[in-house]
Order: structure tokens, then sequence, then C-alpha cells
């Protein structure tokens, strides 16, 4: 049904459809972004991981902090799995949870900001004080229309910390300010909106920038369970691994900064990060394997997520995943097919959402990617639409040290196909799974 109704009404009508909900809304919960901090975050990977790093690092100072993410939602002490498909509520959603953080007390919300969510004014009314880009990689090109214009929507978000007067704390004004990756190709097209103060992390060596703080680790230390790195002097060691958590704790102690906690402080909110839900996280029930899900999507998460893979201890890699339908982009098939083939052992690829588009249709697009790459249908390449038994069949075939990655879903509590939802978890299914198998 929203396939035919995008058909047949023009997309200006569908935007001013989107922009008077989000006024309304706004006026139903009386602007409730002006009574607190509000950090946004956005970026192509990493922004549900950096929201709740940042999180953890503000309420080091013993503020109340509300989180919106595509993974979990947080309002004060009450802590809960986003349980639907978007990574920004509807509009009417976002100002009435926004409304509940006020309502609780809480001095800061940090809300992941996704390009599409700006498309359709979902952060219209919001006064944002902070905005952090995380990185750009091509991503929802056929909802934007071109790479630049899906750069130029994200740019929006910076654009806002404008649109309304600096806040207000015990008499003191709030700067504004912007954070961005400074390795990441794009970061000048951030860097260069108007805002109080500006930020910068990254792993390399910068010439100097005008009026820009930038933070980089003088060493760090990648571990299979662990990262660990130098910063201002001080030991960091978080408990997440990747390169990339490096970018997502440097962005939060930016974040942290900014609000005038400590260094140490920022250093002992990262510390309390267990882990990220659906991000990384590992699956034990005993089993003599390892099996790890992962939110990873894209290209670029696939590259990045199997480089990581490489400090593993382990034999084989099975990789069980899927892609979108609907309008999601159709172009990305066949490149996770390759890359899955490229660098998994046994490629196994299933449902994601398929929304109203036929499920053999996307399999046997992202087939056609591994079969190129030299994988052999029925001996390293196997389409097992239902995910239930595409993970049990993973999880059959693994032998010790094996590695089974399950991406694509994290957290999320549904999949959504032929106009239906199924309640769903990749992690409550894998365990059931392995309990079943053991």
């Amino acid at each position: 049904m929203k396939v035919l109704i995008k058909k047949i009404i023009p997309q200006d009508w569908l935007l001013q459809y989107h922009k008077f909900w989000a006024v309304l809304a706004n006026f139903i919960y009386g602007f409730p972004s002006k009574d607190l901090i509000v950090i946004g975050v956005t970026g192509t990977n990493g922004k549900s991981t950096t929201c709740n790093l940042i999180a953890k690092v503000l309420e080091q100072s013993g503020a109340k902090v509300g989180l919106m993410t595509t993974a979990n939602f947080k309002i004060g002490d009450k802590e809960w799995l986003n349980p639907t498909h978007q990574t920004m509520q509807g509009r009417l959603g976002t100002q009435k949870m926004i409304r509940e953080m006020v309502s609780t007390g809480c001095q800061y919300a940090v809300l992941e900001t996704s390009s599409e969510g700006i498309l359709q004014y979902r952060h219209w009314g919001i006064r944002y004080d902070v905005a952090v880009m995380t990185n750009l990689t091509p991503e929802h090109i056929e909802a934007h229309g071109s790479f630049e214009k899906y750069k130029q929507d994200k740019g929006r978000l910076f654009a806002a910390l404008n649109k309304y007067p600096n806040k207000k704390n015990n008499n003191k004004e709030i700067d504004k300010a912007i954070v961005v990756n400074l390795d990441d190709e794009h970061w000048q097209y951030y860097l260069n909106y108007q805002s109080d103060q500006k930020y910068a992390y990254g792993l390399q060596e910068y010439g100097f920038l005008e009026n820009v703080k930038y933070i980089k680790p003088t060493n760090y230390k990648l571990l299979a369970d662990k990262t660990i790195f130098v910063l201002k002097g001080i030991d960091f060691e978080v408990n997440l691994i990747g390169k990339f958590n490096i970018y997502n704790c440097l962005a939060a102690v930016c974040v942290g900064l900014h609000f005038g906690l400590s260094i140490e402080q920022c250093r002992d909110g990262l510390a309390k990060v267990k882990g990220i839900p659906g991000r990384m996280e590992l699956i034990k029930e005993g089993q003599n394997f390892t099996v790890l899900i992962d939110y990873a999507h894209d290209s670029q998460s696939f590259e990045i997520l199997f480089n990581t893979l490489k400090m593993f201890d382990k034999n084989r890699i099975i990789h069980v995943f899927g892609s979108a339908g609907g309008v999601r982009d159709h172009s990305k098939r066949p490149n996770l097919g390759l890359l899955s083939a490229q660098n998994a052992d046994i490629t196994i690829i299933t449902d994601e959402d398929s929304y109203d588009e036929p499920t053999d249709k996307i399999l046997n697009e992202i087939a056609a990617g591994a079969i190129d790459a030299g994988k052999v249908e029925g001996k390293n390449l196997f389409k097992i639409a239902d995910r239930r038994k595409a993970i049990k069949k993973a999880c059959k075939i693994a032998e010790e040290n094996d590695l089974v990655l399950i991406t694509g879903k994290g957290t999320e509590q549904s999949i959504k196909s032929n106009g239906t939802a199924i309640p769903w978890d990749d992690r409550k299914v894998t365990r059931e799974v392995l309990q079943e198998i053991l």
C-alpha cells in the first residue's frame, strides 16, 4: 500500500504531509526539545553504538539521559529494545518520547538521526545543540536520488543547529557544537557548517585546523575481547572490539569534553559499556564454536566486520545474511554476496525483511554476486528463505572453533514480509536453535 501511495502522490505533496505532522507533533507535545540538551548523531555506520557511548559518558556527570537509537531506547533508568524497524520514530512518537524524557528529569537527549528521518521531517522542531557525524558511505541512494543528495540531507542536521537560539542552563548559554570524523573523506563538508565550537577526531596526524579541537589516541591495541588506547595521557580500556569502535569512542569523548566532563570521567563512562545490543554480540549456549550477531547490512559494514574478524582465533566462517526488500537499495545485493563469498567459507543467504518484494528474487540477486566469486550452490553456498532454518543449518554444520556470523538484523524485533510482521529476534532464535542442537 505504501509503495502504491508513493507512486500515485507527487513527492512534494508527500514531503508536505510529513512536515505537517512534524509541526503538529511539536505543538501537541509543546516543543519538548527546548527543555533539555539534544545531541544528534548521524552517519552511515556506527550511529547506534556512538549514541550509547555518548549516553554512558554523559551519565558520569550525574545527569539523567534519554536515548533513541535503531537498537534501543532509554529514558533515565528505564531502558528497552527498539521494537520498530525505524531508526527515527514517526513525528508523534519522537516528540512524545522527548516529552517523556523531560518529564522524567532527563538533562540530555541523545538521538540517532537518520537521513531518511531527516528527509521525512522527523527532525523538524527538534532543537539540536550538538551534531555528530560518524562516517559517510553510499546507502539508501534510491530513497535520496544520489549520493550527493544523501550527503546533503544529512547536512540538514548540522544546518538545524542554528535555527534556534542557544539554550541556557543556570543562566549560562550552552554552546552549539559540531563533531566530525577527520578520517572520513567527507569531513570538511560537515565541519564547514556554523557552530560555536567545533571538534574533530581521528587516528591520523593532521595539520593545524583553525578553531577546531582535535583528539587522537597516541597509541591503540586491538584485541579479540577488548580495545585499549591512550588519549591525552590517560589509558582507556573498553569492552568493544574493532578499530571502528575507537572512532565511536572518540566521538563520545568529544561530546563529553564539550559539556565539561574530564577525560577521566569519559574513560570511566566508556569502561562501563559491556556491549551494544545486536552489535558484535556473542551468543554462548555451551557450543564449541563461536556465534556472533551483528547489524552489518551494507558493503562498508561488511568490509569493516570481516576485517575485524581477522583477530578471532577460528577455523571456518559460516555467514548467514540477507538484504531488505521494498524500496531499499537493490544495487547493493550482488556486492553483499560477493563480499560474503570472498570472506566466508560458507555463505547462507536468507530472508531479512522482504516487505512486498518476492523473497526468492532478493536471494537470487545476492547469490549472483557469491557465484561470481566462485561459490557453488549446494556446496558452500545455500539459499534458505526461512531465517530460522538458515540459522539452524549454519549451527548444525558448524564444527569446533568455527565462527557462525549472523548479520543484518541485530536487535530488530520482527521480520516484515508479505504485509505481515512476524515476531523475531536473531539473538533469541539463535539461542533456541543452539539449545535444540545441543
